[in-house]
């Protein structure tokens, strides 16, 4: 796609605002660093190798997946430190020894002693010690083993003694996304930090290893004011944000890198709507912020350069149609945007809506350089 502009672009397609991205990547980078951990970047958001050569501290990594799909096509590209955040199951071990048979080191999670004996029979059969991390619950959000659960220590055990390697203890504070504002979210930070610390105390007690610790999610990476005990932090969407970071205030609007460029087709005058081509299939039915304090529909309104237009949003989204209209009681003036009219729209959650894509367009950061064109991929 070379010498491409954004007027030549077919909508609705995904866009990558590239000078934002890279200052939301940096602000993290110095913040993790002025804390004294590493950072181990999720690439679960981009799902992009283009993208991730931007966020990763080198071309080996730190990394975090989500999927198994995602490591393969990581590793295949030269990223060979890779953590598996999502629950192990013995069906996928025949694919994490695999990986690792391919010089890819895949760390993987697990919270049962079910797990445990699966990674250590794996371990055996392999010959490879698989790394395992230990789930640690927090807030009761998801997954994981309390610090003080006396299944922790039995699991540890059996991945100790059964071939494997405990390579360390994890925790995500998903609640962190529903406290809005720093200081809230600066909360739910230490009560990750103190369980996961909690978790790999009561581990080493017993002599067993725990030399990673690692906690983090968007939110709380960016309040945590004290780290102490915590090897790594890792968070992922804010690489690109969207309007549920910042409507939880970890973000501003002008932060979102991510949007989804439409074209006006049609108006309903009467009921003062305007429609464009980006519907579900464009946007995602993510509904995110509905429970917050300001509804924004499935998406915020800017014009084609990125401004916001004051007082739009998508309140309707059917399978290939956007319907526009204004925010409930908002009696500002709106602009005229006729047949044709190019614009953007900041999604709710940037993951699901670039998981409805196949490519990002990137805009550069130099003013007159053409677009990029980055491949992202799904699956599992």
């Amino acid at each position: 796609m070379s010498d491409v502009r954004l007027s030549d672009l077919s909508t609705p397609c995904l866009l990558v605002d590239e000078a934002i991205m890279k200052r939301n990547i940096d602000r993290l980078s110095r913040y993790a660093a002025s804390l004294g951990v590493t950072l181990r970047p999720h690439l679960k958001t981009t799902k992009s190798v283009e993208a991730a050569r931007y966020v990763l501290a080198d071309e080996y990594g730190p990394a975090t997946v989500s999927t198994l799909a995602e490591a393969e096509i990581f590793a295949e590209a030269g990223i060979t430190d890779i953590l598996y955040a999502v629950g192990i199951s013995p069906d996928k071990l025949d694919r994490v020894v695999a990986l690792h048979r391919a010089g890819c080191r895949l760390i993987v999670l697990l919270d049962s002693i079910a797990q445990a004996e699966a990674v250590a029979a794996a371990s055996k059969d392999s010959g490879i010690a698989i790394p395992a991390m230990i789930e640690i619950d927090s807030d009761g959000h998801r997954s994981g083993l309390t610090a003080d659960d006396p299944a922790l220590i039995d699991v540890g055990r059996i991945l100790n003694a059964g071939g494997a390697e405990l390579c360390g203890v994890l925790c995500h504070a998903g609640e962190s996304y529903g406290a809005i504002g720093r200081a809230a979210q600066a909360v739910c930070a230490e009560q990750e930090r103190r369980a996961v610390v909690d978790a790999s105390d009561r581990l080493r007690d017993t002599g067993l290893p725990c030399p990673v610790v690692s906690a983090g999610s968007t939110p709380t990476a960016h309040a945590a004011k004290d780290l102490t005990g915590v090897t790594e932090l890792r968070a992922g969407v804010y690489v690109f944000f969207d309007l549920v970071m910042a409507g939880i205030e970890v973000c501003d609007v002008d932060d979102i890198a991510l949007s989804v460029l439409t074209t006006v087709i049609g108006h309903q005058t009467t009921r003062g709507w305007t429609i464009c081509d980006a519907g579900w299939m464009a946007m995602s039915r993510d509904r995110g912020t509905a429970s917050q304090r300001v509804d924004q529909g499935y998406g915020v309104v800017c014009d084609e350069s990125g401004k916001v237009i004051p007082g739009l949003i998508v309140i309707q989204a059917n399978q290939e149609h956007g319907v526009i209209a204004p925010y409930p009681k908002f009696d500002g003036d709106l602009p005229d945007l006729p047949l044709g009219t190019r614009l953007r729209i900041l999604p709710n959650h940037a993951c699901a809506t670039a998981a409805q894509h196949q490519h990002y367009h990137v805009i550069p950061v130099e003013a007159d350089a053409p677009l990029a064109s980055w491949r992202r991929f799904g699956g599992w």
